[in-house]
This record gives structure tokens, sequence and C-alpha cells, in this order.
């Protein structure tokens, strides 16, 4: 084994078990017809489509300053397909596009933080955060147990 190299599990000094390849040594590649590899499922690579819905809450804030933020974050960011508001707590729903649903948590983790300073958000922490895809938001919506449909659109109090 060369130095500073890790070994592998299996000795062969490959990642993962995988036979290691001599540098310069030719690879023969293997096509792959169009939908071979993904029969019935989508590609992990393209992104989908995820409902965020995320829970935030903290010391008790002026209302007024809360909507004004809340619509200030819905300008910048028009993604946002909804937000409910109390002095002291608040929900936000909206719809992320990412690869899989670990981007699309950190994302939304990201979401209140990163503009706070810019949209005058309070100061709340996360509270809660629920992330599911687009199948299964409409099957919820369908079997009548999920959150109603984002109507009417905007920032709204609980």
């Amino acid at each position: 084994m060369r130095p500073g190299a890790a070994a592998s599990r299996d000795g062969s000094g490959a990642p993962g078990g995988a036979v290691a390849r001599v540098p310069g040594e030719e690879r023969t590649l293997t096509s792959v017809a169009a939908g071979d590899r993904f029969q019935g499922e989508e590609p992990e690579d393209l992104p989908r489509l995820w409902h965020v819905t995320l829970s935030v809450s903290g010391e008790e804030a002026p209302l007024k300053e809360v909507r004004r933020a809340l619509e200030q974050l819905a300008h910048d960011h028009p993604f946002l397909l909804t937000s409910r508001y109390a002095n002291d707590h608040a929900e936000i729903r909206y719809w992320e596009e990412a690869r899989d649903l670990h981007d699309a948590a950190a994302v939304a983790l990201r979401l209140w933080g990163e503009h706070r300073q810019t949209a005058g958000l309070p100061p709340w922490e996360i509270v809660g955060l629920e992330v599911i895809d687009r199948q299964t938001y409409h099957q919820r919506i369908a079997e009548g147990y999920g959150p109603p449909p984002a109507t009417p659109v905007g920032v709204h109090p609980f």
C-alpha cells in the first residue's frame, strides 16, 4: 500500500471493496439503453419537487413586524406558497426543487437563518420541519388527511 493510502475492508486498497485499477489502465465502458436503469423510478441526479413545511417559534414580536418580515421573505423568494403567523410562531409552506430529501431539508433548515437579516425576521428558532415528495403530498390530499392546499397564497395570521 502506498504511503497515506487507507486500506479497504477487503484489503484490495480500493474504496468500498472495488477492484483497484492501475493508473492508465483502460476500462471497458458499457452502454445502457435509455430507460433501462430507471424503470419506474426517477433518476437520482435529476431534481424533484418537495413540499416543505417549516415551523419556527420564539419570544413574542409585534404582529405587524412579523407580517412585514414574512412578506419581505415572500417577495425575496417568490417560491413561498403561504405563511401563517402569530406573535410568537410562524409556519412557512413552499415547494423546493432538489435532487433528494436531504438537499431539500438542508435548504429549508438554512432558510430562516440566512434571511433573518435581509427580511428582518424575528430571532426565532426552527421547531419543526416536514419535507415530503410531490407524490406523497398529493396522495395525502386525495385521502383527506394531508395539509389543505396552500390557498389563499400569501401571508396570513393563524
